[in-house]
């Protein structure tokens, strides 16, 4: 018996509490657009001819020896070997070996490194550089519109995606006042 009692007073109650809706139409008295700032990346290259430069060989480049930098290196390593003391021996020898290499090397294949000569004409060939690079735009684009409307004498104020023309629909409740 209780049960019943408390049922029917919990569905009376949820049913005095369900409002009414229904739809009507607002007269819009403003629309103003909201902007929003946002980045565009694009793409801006550019082009340039470019003439490359070619290299003149010296008297030795194209037969580089190798003899002077294996001498210095066995005559590095015997100085190395001969000054080097205990465990320093080993380090002395492998230093002498790697300045001796790098000594007769030298001396062995002098001005056989590449020449430029700046003040000749170019005679070969020209390419296109193509360079590109990303740039950001910025540009303001519509989010929404801020619309004043009136309805039955009150103003009100929303936000709304598209922009909604003379009249905005609204939904209305009907809600009733317990005293």
């Amino acid at each position: 018996m209780k049960r019943s009692v408390i049922a029917s007073l919990l569905s009376i109650a949820l049913l005095g509490a369900h409002a009414e809706a229904f739809t009507d139409n607002a007269r819009v008295q403003s629309a103003e657009p909201v902007y929003e700032n946002i980045n565009v990346p694009r793409n801006e290259c550019s082009s340039h001819w470019i003439h490359d430069r070619r290299a003149e060989p010296g008297p030795q480049q194209q037969d580089r020896r190798y003899g002077g930098a294996i001498m210095g290196g066995l005559a590095g390593g015997v100085i190395g070997h001969q000054i080097g003391a205990g465990s320093g021996k080993d380090a002395a020898t492998a230093l002498g070996v790697v300045l001796g290499a790098v000594a007769g090397d030298r001396l062995e294949n002098r001005g056989s490194a590449p020449r430029y000569d700046d003040n000749r004409q170019y005679d070969g060939e020209q390419r296109e550089v193509k360079r590109c690079r990303t740039v950001y735009d910025t540009q303001a684009r519509i989010t929404g519109y801020r619309v004043a409307y009136d309805y039955r004498g009150q103003t009100y104020n929303t936000v709304t995606r598209n922009h909604p023309g003379n009249h905005l629909t609204v939904r209305v409740t009907v809600e009733p006042i317990e005293r």
